[in-house]
């Protein structure tokens, strides 16, 4: 057996998870909407008829003052309806656990209702909550304990109750948010209480068998969070409360340290949950960056958990667990931690998926069904768009050829995969390989297709996904030699010299920047570097894991400067969960950024601008242009006059940005309807 740890089972005493993995916590959107039990109930079962071993529901609210309009679990009305869910999960595979999250965001509820233990405001929220009196504690007690006797109707094995990430029960246990001088305040054996009497009330209510997790901040990434010996403490505690696992989580939403995006290193987190392991005798759960089959069996081999929790991963791949059971890994549609499609549409009240996945939460909708009539399709580039249509399309059943004029498949994934933090894309490129000899598509490399071959060669379909070419702005002097395009920079084929402008601050601008920034050889981020960059003490374990610690940055030997015309903040634009992180990294590595500015001229002195009017020289030796792109059409114009229908999808289509989950979400659906 290639994964033993993983596949090995759990036996809890009154019931057995079948595997060691577990599809962790992550809210959707589908809670809240029409319709949505149905697509939830398709969405967590074809989960489970993949081997997972345990699924743990996007979070459900105990009452009205923890989220007013979304989803509550506080009467039998509302527990009937996720019957549709727990039935499906069951009905896939009668051995997987489900249990629902039970989450009170406490004050990021953002409501004029929303509580917490004391009226401290939260940095990223807009209210300051009302301070919870002993009566109001009670009744947060009595919703949890009420919230799991209705998980328990509905048809769940259990429930986890989060108690960390900055939500109700976490700002009870740390002493910033805690100002309390009463039985629930003050010392930390009183800043515990609330967490316990929810949980002894809770096991007392449901009774020994059913699961009960805790979800603890192992490490919350604050200043003055909590310290090693508090989470030790309240390990024991929770055990001794009656929880059947505890799971740790290692940050709170207001942290300024990143935990889950692409530029962590892959089980960044574990070895804290390994020390704690060692003072509990529950079962612990561990997280974060955990998105391949070997690296979860390297963390339990480590006894670092003895469960593993994947999210993201199982929303990229339905099928993580077979694919791993039965050896084909590389057949895995593996995580890239990007973010674009999961958490920031969360995060942005949109409905969740997943930029390599666009099935993920709709299963009831996008389904890639077997064709009566193959037809024989060329799709022209081999880009993120182009890839997504062929494999889907072959997966159906359709002749695909795959045309791409370079040596390689990837398109712009192979500039993305050579920038610093997003190794992951190579990820992708490796399951795109995978699927393209799978469905034996005639892959045709080195081919720039044209208009008349396509044509003699009688194709029923042709795709034309030739991608983007870089725009060029209207600038005096921009043929002068300090101008370079942001593809010559980041393939190498031209030099950069060491006081730089970067004309754009998108996407692109962002990711030119981080590499002619970045310290040291590009490869995925090292455990230790991560760790000094970010100012944590895994060793030590502060308060917070990050008090008192400074983060160590290389300042780049270069001098960057980022431009945007926008007024409107450098980086505005960039992902909500994500974007932060890369303008925290850069302004800590010394790039200037600047907004309102109006290119006037390029020229041997170097960049002329006017910013608010008033004129200004960057005087450097290279300009590197990330001005946009435009849609590459010419075959498609060529494919017109010949009078041969052709379509047009990803950057061809639409050109406004590199934005490859809208090219694989636009090619994926089009696949499906051919």
């Amino acid at each position: 057996m290639k994964y033993p740890k993983l596949l090995e089972p759990l036996d809890l005493g009154f019931t057995t998870i079948k595997n060691r993995s577990i599809m962790g916590s992550m809210h959707t959107g589908l809670e809240e909407m029409d319709g949505g039990f149905e697509r939830m109930a398709a969405y967590f079962a074809e989960r489970a008829a993949n081997n997972i071993g345990m699924i743990i529901t996007g979070g459900i609210a105990p009452n009205e003052e923890s989220s007013p309009h979304g989803a509550r679990m506080s009467n039998e009305e509302e527990a009937s309806k996720h019957r549709l869910v727990t039935d499906a999960v069951h009905q896939a595979d009668p051995d997987v656990k489900i249990c629902m999250q039970i989450l009170h965001p406490g004050p990021l509820a953002n409501n004029p209702q929303m509580v917490a233990p004391s009226a401290v405001k939260s940095r990223i929220a807009r209210h300051v909550p009302n301070e919870l009196d002993k009566a109001g504690i009670q009744k947060q007690i009595d919703d949890h304990v009420q919230c799991a006797l209705m998980a328990q109707k509905a048809g769940y094995d259990g429930v986890e109750i989060i108690g960390s990430a900055g939500y109700l029960i976490s700002t009870f246990l740390v002493q910033k948010t805690n100002l309390r001088d009463d039985e629930y305040g003050g010392s930390y054996e009183n800043r515990m209480r609330f967490a316990l009497e929810i949980v002894e009330q809770t096991r007392a209510a449901v009774g020994e068998d059913f699961i009960l997790i805790f979800r603890i901040a192992a490490m919350d990434m604050l200043e003055g969070g909590m310290s090693w010996d508090e989470i030790i403490s309240l390990g024991k505690a929770l055990e001794k409360a009656g929880v059947t696992i505890i799971s740790t989580h290692f940050t709170w939403h207001e942290s300024a340290v990143p935990t889950i995006a692409t530029m962590v290193p892959r089980a960044a987190f574990t070895s804290v949950t390994g020390r704690l392991r060692k003072e509990v005798s529950v079962p612990v759960i561990t997280s974060n960056r955990i998105n391949m089959p070997d690296v979860a069996e390297e963390v339990l081999a480590r006894g670092d958990a003895d469960l593993v929790s994947m999210a993201r991963p199982l929303l990229a791949d339905s099928a993580f667990m077979r694919k791993a059971i039965e050896g084909r890994e590389d057949e895995i549609n593996t995580c890239i931690a990007c973010n674009q499609a999961c958490l920031d549409h969360t995060f942005s009240g949109k409905l969740t998926t997943c930029l390599v996945n666009p099935r993920a939460c709709h299963e009831t909708i996008l389904n890639y069904d077997p064709v009566n009539d193959a037809k024989r399709i060329a799709v022209v580039g081999a880009g993120p768009a182009g890839l997504s249509y062929a494999t889907v399309a072959a997966e159906r059943g359709h002749h695909v050829s795959l045309f791409e004029a370079s040596s390689e498949i990837g398109g712009q994934f192979n500039l993305a995969k050579t920038i610093p933090g997003k190794e992951e894309f190579y990820e992708t490129i490796r399951y795109y390989n995978r699927m393209i000899e799978l469905h034996s598509i005639d892959l045709r490399l080195e081919t720039r297709a044209d208009a008349e071959s396509l044509k003699r060669e009688g194709f029923d379909h042709v795709i034309v996904s030739t991608g983007i070419k870089p725009r060029t702005p209207d600038i005096e002097g921009i043929n002068h030699p300090k101008v370079v395009s942001y593809i010559d920079v980041i393939t190498g084929a031209k030099p950069v010299g060491q006081k730089v402008a970067i004309i754009g601050a998108g996407g692109i601008g962002f990711d030119v920047c981080e590499l002619i920034s970045h310290a040291g050889p590009s490869g995925a981020v090292d455990h230790d570097v991560f760790a000094a960059e970010w100012g944590v003490d895994f060793e030590n374990h502060p308060r917070g894991g990050v008090t008192g610690v400074e983060p160590r940055v290389t300042k780049s030997d270069r001098e960057i400067t980022l431009l945007q015309r926008k007024e409107s903040r450098v980086g505005a634009g960039l992902g909500k969960t994500t974007g932060w992180t890369h303008r925290i990294t850069l302004t800590r590595r010394g790039v200037g950024m600047m907004n309102g500015v109006e290119y006037v001229k390029i020229d041997d002195s170097g960049l002329h601008i006017l910013q608010n009017g008033q004129p200004q020289l960057l005087e450097v030796d290279t300009i590197i242009i990330c001005a946009g792109q435009d849609p590459l059409r010419d075959l498609y114009d060529d494919l017109s006059a010949e009078g041969v229908k052709a379509e047009l999808v990803g950057g061809a289509y639409e050109a406004m940005e590199l934005d490859a989950k809208a090219a694989i979400n636009q090619a994926t659906y089009m696949a499906a309807a051919v």
